[in-house]
């Protein structure tokens, strides 16, 4: 919903997109697009994929016609070594990627390829893949991962945000703060409020690939915060 609604996350969101020099091409990681090795969509341009159910007509009306990124594409395969990366055609730009860049890019103008989160890999595998993959930050590339820190739809409520969601949240965001980057692949010795913040890794899994992309000389800049619904965190993150 944050796609077709006001609030203080999408205003955030286009304010950043205002402020970011425009790049040459965006990689996009999401938490819906999930393989069992990775793949990278080659897609010319990507479909806008609607992988969402019981929500307003206005919401599946929604198109973001940005052209594809082939080029990148295979910059990526190349940086992998011996990763093995596959070529899709078919996948296109879920929720988790079109419903933020629509906010940061409205005009859709900038090429976009996404990659999946490889089901074989364990975090701290997650992380060395991004690592291999940090100098296209150098090519004008940006790198966005689609994710929640804190995501957990089974405990969903109108009330307060629980305990768990905020010391997960703290958590991790102390982790980033001093670029503790075993703090965020062994997140579940955080104790038991991860169980709760991350009862299925896909969600977390994006944010090892913004960690293993930055620099050391990165400014670390939190640029929303907060729960919606109470068991889903908000927090943005920009490495720059």
């Amino acid at each position: 919903m944050n796609a077709i609604t006001s609030n203080s996350f999408r205003d955030a969101w286009r304010q950043l997109g205002r402020e970011l020099p425009k790049p040459q091409s965006v990689l996009c990681i999401s938490a819906h697009w999930e393989t069992q090795e990775p793949q990278v969509c080659i897609a010319d341009p990507p479909r806008t994929i609607h992988d969402f159910g019981g929500f307003p007509a206005d919401l599946y009306a929604q198109q973001y016609p940005a052209p594809g990124a082939p080029v990148l594409a295979d910059k990526v395969q190349a940086l992998a070594g011996e990763t093995r990366i596959g070529r899709d055609s078919e996948w296109g730009l879920d929720h988790g990627a079109w419903c933020v860049l629509q906010a940061l890019f409205p005009d859709a103008d900038v090429p976009v390829a996404q990659l999946s989160l490889a089901r074989a890999f364990a975090p701290a595998e997650h992380l060395d893949f991004a690592r291999k993959l940090a100098p296209l930050r150098d090519d004008g590339v940006l790198v966005l991962c689609s994710g929640n820190v804190v995501h957990n739809l089974r405990l969903l409520g109108g009330g307060a945000t629980p305990a768990w969601a905020r010391e997960f949240d703290t958590y991790v965001a102390q982790a980033i703060a001093r670029h503790d980057d075993e703090a965020l692949v062994s997140y579940e010795r955080s104790g038991a409020s991860a169980r709760y913040a991350v009862p299925t890794r896909e969600h977390y899994l994006p944010l090892l690939y913004a960690a293993g992309m930055r620099r050391s000389g990165d400014r670390v800049r939190f640029f929303t915060e907060g729960f919606d619904l109470g068991s889903i965190g908000m927090r943005s993150v920009l490495f720059s």
